[in-house]
């Protein structure tokens, strides 16, 4: 159920150990995003943190673009991917395997081994797109280990960055007042700041962010997806005794880019004999969008008469 507390990035900062972080909620937002597809619940549970991860990760950096999560393994699930684009647009979708996936022993706990049960070996790649002339476009990979996204990260973040960074993720599908289920998912990033002048020693520094992640490991799934605890109250919990300061919230929101003119200039550019191929017996082409399954139609005519490409 929508809540005041859903679909938003709340930035904030542990004043006594040098570390600043990221909470993010998904309410409204990812449920529309999963529901649009049939995908079985461990399916939906691993893109929801998926997600999550995405939307942390992307909007604890200050540029403007996309930024991207892909994960490719040789499990059931053989892709995975998530995206957020500035100014908070989510998109993702997963591929899987049904007959493998049924072939799954999925019992109690499998929550917290998706990773190996369903994306398997294989990698995970964060890219940034940034907009603007002279922007480059980066991408990180890092072979898929440990048994959650959130530790699958965690070796992201020792091989590439310079700072030390923890994350927390969590998703869940509840029952509403109504009576009908509803996604949920949440995270929480941390970030170690850089050495300041007249700030803490290095040994301080090392003790402060062992004591922030400790408390960061104490947070419930259930906590981070309760649409009844405020983000502020969350927070709170953790970080009170060190003193936590929050900044202004930023908006998630569910958006695709796809549109009938982009779709449009994609199919030009396949041959006469693609086109046909793609044509039903009527002559028309039809596709859907593998992130939100909007669907579109077209006459294959309009392609050979516009110029198809040779």
């Amino acid at each position: 159920m929508p809540s005041l507390h859903d679909d938003l990035s709340l930035p904030f900062q542990i004043e006594q150990c040098d570390v600043r972080g990221r909470l993010v909620r998904l309410g409204p937002a990812l449920d529309r995003i999963l529901s649009r597809h049939a995908y079985p619940e461990p399916v939906a549970q691993l893109l929801a943190e998926a997600m999550a991860l995405a939307a942390t990760m992307a909007t604890a950096l200050k540029f403007d673009g996309i930024f991207s999560l892909q994960a490719k393994g040789d499990g059931p699930v053989s892709t995975l991917v998530a995206d957020c684009r500035t100014p908070g647009h989510l998109r993702g979708y997963a591929s899987f395997d049904a007959e493998r996936l049924d072939g799954l022993e999925l019992g109690p706990g499998a929550e917290r081994a998706l990773v190996p049960l369903l994306l398997g070996k294989g990698y995970l790649a964060f890219t940034i797109d940034p907009q603007g002339p002279d922007m480059e476009r980066y991408q990180g990979i890092v072979d898929l280990s440990g048994s959650t996204l959130a530790e699958a990260a965690h070796a992201y973040f020792a091989q590439s960055e310079q700072l030390n960074a923890r994350v927390v993720l969590a998703a869940a599908h509840r029952k509403g007042t109504d009576g009908r289920r509803y996604w949920r998912g949440g995270g929480i990033l941390l970030q170690q700041l850089p050495i300041q002048a007249g700030g803490l020693g290095d040994d301080e520094r090392e003790l402060a962010w062992e004591k922030a992640t400790a408390l960061l490991s104490t947070t419930r799934a259930d906590e981070l997806c309760d649409p009844a605890i405020s983000q502020n109250d969350l927070l709170f919990r953790l970080f009170h005794e060190d003193g936590v300061r929050v900044f202004e919230a930023s908006a998630l929101a569910d958006a695709c880019t796809c549109s009938s003119d982009k779709v449009r200039g994609i199919l030009s550019t396949f041959s006469a004999e693609e086109l046909g191929d793609m044509a039903d017996a009527d002559g028309r082409i039809t596709v859907t969008c593998q992130f939100c399954s909007a669907g579109y139609d077209f006459p294959a005519a309009d392609f050979s008469a516009s110029g198809a490409k040779a």
